[in-house]
């Protein structure tokens, strides 16, 4: 009996708002101990996923650029103090969710069977799916959720195609 995406979903999805700043959503990822969260719009919809990743790209991108290695030293230190001093004052403007957000959301039905999932994730690169029912999310499966697979001994076997 194949195993299908509901039966090792996470239900509870923790969603933040696209307008929280990035350095609340660095908190709120930290506090609950997860690497991203679904990002909802003022109707609750969700229009993307938002991680840590995210942050961190944005961070780097806004102190390092391409073309510093085609720049002679001199260019390349006038061109790290301009970025600084553009990332300083961009720090007094708070950086919102909806600026660092991934808005594609990829989701899968509730009936999907995990190998599928798995396949997916693989391919995409993706630490995180969405699941649905009747177009709607009803849940999250991760990577911690693909390892239960491993871990359950009649989830392995079904999956196997033994049980």
């Amino acid at each position: 009996m194949t195993v299908l995406a509901y039966e090792i979903m996470t239900p509870s999805i923790k969603a933040v708002p696209q307008s929280w700043t990035m350095d609340r959503l660095a908190r709120f990822l930290t506090d609950n101990e997860i690497t991203g969260s679904p990002v909802t719009d003022e109707t609750g919809e969700i229009v993307g996923i938002a991680t840590l990743k995210d942050i961190t790209e944005f961070r780097w991108n806004a102190s390092r650029s391409e073309t510093d290695t085609r720049m002679t030293p001199e260019e390349e230190q006038e061109a790290r103090r301009l970025r600084m001093a553009i990332f300083e004052e961009m720090g007094k403007v708070p950086v919102e969710v909806r600026d660092i957000m991934t808005p594609i959301v990829l989701s899968v039905d509730e009936q999907t069977p995990v190998r599928d999932i798995a396949d997916i994730m693989m391919r995409e690169h993706l630490h995180r799916i969405f699941i649905t029912k009747d177009e709607k999310i009803t849940g999250i499966v991760t990577t911690y959720d693909m390892l239960k697979l491993i871990s359950d001994q009649e989830l392995t076997n079904r999956c196997a195609g033994n049980g």
